[in-house]
């Protein structure tokens, strides 16, 4: 799995980092940020969930 995100599009709820934190974390300004562009298997359900619930449908999964 490849993760993307689109930090212009966030708005900033930080849904992602409750869902996913050893992926995603936020900015001083609570914007994305994506720690790890390539997630370990155990971790692909989260971040699908966390794509799933982004109010700005901010992030993008590439399945392998």
């Amino acid at each position: 799995m490849q993760v993307e995100v689109d930090q212009p599009r966030c708005v900033a709820s930080g849904q992602c980092v409750l869902m996913a934190p050893d992926v995603f974390d936020q900015d001083d300004d609570g914007i994305v940020e994506l720690l790890s562009g390539s997630p370990a298997p155990e971790q692909y359900d989260e971040v699908r969930e966390a794509a799933a619930i982004c109010p700005a449908a901010a992030i993008r999964l590439r399945e392998n």
